[in-house]
């Protein structure tokens, strides 16, 4: 059984920072491709960015230049690093493990005051 957590989430002004982390046990890490997700009230879930095993990177066109995915599969663990924050990041924010099947884990809140 495939876990997935995420950790790093809170409350932050507009033009600061936030670590999101995700990790992520029962399989092998190294393997899986790994996104962010978030989502608003209200609106469908979207994708952020992702990270594939070997490292290859994708991220929407909104976070481009202020938010950086890395990965650490000696602990199982990606990053969503985001500077910048403006309040349209305001979220929950979803990890999305991708092995033979999709898991997801309960979210982090990020808020971002103006």
């Amino acid at each position: 059984q495939v876990q997935v957590v995420e950790s790093g989430g809170g409350l932050v002004q507009a033009g600061g920072s936030l670590r999101l982390s995700c990790t992520a046990s029962g399989t092998i890490f190294s393997l899986t491709i790994i996104k962010w997700h978030r989502q608003t009230p209200g609106k469908q879930r979207e994708f952020v960015a992702s990270i594939t095993g070997g490292g290859t990177t994708n991220y929407r066109d909104s976070v481009k230049g202020r938010f950086t995915i890395s990965r650490d599969n000696a602990k199982s663990t990606v990053y969503l690093q985001m500077n910048n924050l403006t309040p349209e990041d305001s979220a929950v924010y979803y990890c999305n493990v991708l092995t033979s099947r999709t898991y997801w884990g309960q979210g982090t809140q990020v808020t971002v005051a103006s």
